[in-house]
């Protein structure tokens, strides 16, 4: 019975057998080996999956072939499985996809080849666990180098030391990345593109020799997230604290406007050629050197106010410090004899008026008119009752001490013409106003007279 070799699966004919037909066996062992030693194939990839076929039988498979091309467009990562993953295979694969190849035999290590790269792999047919070996990563690890571990030699490879440090580089040129755990550069560092850094922790003193661009609203920040400098918006720069921005300087050259939001507390002199706007409150220690002041709203002084020259609503006051003092209610006495030319000032309706002494003069003067304010005249009542000295009557309802009074104007009869009940003539015409009795006269059972003044 016929046997086969391990790794490519060559037929081994027994003694005896296949009479006649020994020569086509032998053919195809031949075959079998020529791939084995030399053959390629091209393999075109349609799918994400392939299964490099490798035939236990003396079959030709393409799983022979020592190099295999892989063409075509996968439409992703493809898969390549080696046959058999109890066969220790190398391969010698050109990745000419646009796709990543993924070479595998068992559910151990794989290996990635990537588009258009090229690779020598080892897969040890460890069963189901095979592993696939990058050889030629292998190959590039070699150490049996003229070198010194941990130097750099001329025209040599490279190898680390037992530490895994390197020393002598001179220039170092990488098309793709650096990648490392830490970047110690103790010399200087002259980087001509863009440095892009998530985190810079610098110790030292910083030296920048041209502009620096922060990109759109980024903010330079300190200590946390409450304190930074940032540019919100276009033309706005924006220096944020929660508690306190300190500025120390023996001058602050501000040209254009202030707007504040909040008070200024504590300054000693505060110089601007430019407008302060939208301030709460502005606290000075020291003195506010102005041109012009102009409040549009109220001020509050709690202090004293000194003015050499004072103006309300566009006119000049003239008034001295002492002439408002008397008008606050001073208790000063001046001994002057008031003459025509004096004025007084009087509350014409709500507005202070200057009026002159004979104004005055002729509104105090007594009236010689009957029935005016401040003159007298012989009252009588027309009904029986008795008028009280010094209270008020009236003919009407105005809040007199007595209402409705029934007052006539009066005067005194011969005895010959009237009773004895009565003594006054009660018949005249009745006055107007308020009056206030002069006279007392006790009577409730006979129509009472006497002198009244009117009062209002």
């Amino acid at each position: 019975m016929a046997t086969y070799t391990s790794a490519n699966a060559i037929k081994k004919i027994s003694t005896g057998d296949e009479s006649g037909t020994w020569g086509d066996s032998t053919n195809n062992n031949f075959d079998i080996i020529d791939r084995a030693a030399n053959g390629f194939v091209s393999i075109a990839l349609s799918s994400t999956s392939y299964t490099l076929s490798l035939s236990t039988t003396a079959v030709l498979s393409d799983g022979h072939y020592k190099a295999v091309n892989f063409t075509g467009t996968p439409g992703g990562t493809c898969t390549v499985t080696l046959e058999q993953n109890n066969k220790a295979r190398m391969y010698m694969i050109v990745n000419s996809t646009n796709q990543s190849l993924s070479i595998t035999q068992g559910s151990g290590a794989n290996v990635t080849i990537a588009a258009t790269k090229s690779a020598i792999v080892l897969a040890d047919g460890a069963g189901s666990g095979a592993a696939v070996t990058d050889f030629t990563a292998v190959l590039s690890a070699l150490t049996e180098l003229d070198v010194t571990a941990g130097t750099v030699s001329a025209s040599k490879a490279v190898v680390v030391d037992s530490n895994k440090d390197i020393t002598g580089f001179r220039n170092v040129t990488m098309t793709g990345e650096l990648d490392a755990a830490t970047l110690d550069i103790s010399g200087n560092a002259d980087i001509d593109g863009t440095t892009n850094l998530d985190i810079v922790d610098i110790d030292g003193a910083v030296n920048i020799a041209a502009a620096t661009t922060i990109a759109t609203n980024n903010k330079i920040q300190f200590r946390d997230t409450a304190i930074y400098i940032q540019s919100s918006a276009d033309g706005q720069l924006d220096i944020v604290a929660d508690t306190e921005v300190q500025i120390a300087a023996t001058t602050i050259d501000i040209n254009g406007a202030v707007a504040l939001n909040g008070a200024i507390t504590g300054a000693t002199n505060i110089a601007l050629s430019g407008a302060i706007t939208g301030a709460t409150n502005i606290t000075l220690s020291g003195e506010l050197d102005a041109a012009t002041l102009d409040i549009s709203g109220n001020a509050d002084i709690d202090g004293t106010l000194e003015t050499d020259a004072l103006s309300l609503n566009g006119t000049a006051v003239t008034s001295t410090a002492a002439e408002l003092n008397v008008m606050d209610g001073g208790t000063s006495a001046s001994n002057i004899t008031i003459v025509d030319a004096d004025q007084f000032v009087v509350n014409d309706n709500g507005t202070m008026k200057q009026v002159a002494a004979t104004k005055v003069a002729a509104y105090t003067a007594p009236s010689t008119d009957l029935g005016a304010i401040g003159t007298y005249a012989m009252l009588g009542r027309t009904s029986n009752g008795s008028i009280v000295a010094g209270e008020t009557y009236t003919n009407a309802a105005s809040g007199a001490d007595n209402n409705g009074a029934d007052l006539v104007f009066s005067g005194f009869a011969s005895t010959n013409t009237f009773n004895d009940d009565t003594a006054a003539d009660i018949r005249g015409a009745a006055p107007s106003g308020v009056w206030r009795a002069m006279g007392n006269v006790n009577s409730t059972s006979r129509r009472a007279s006497t002198l009244f003044v009117r009062v209002s």
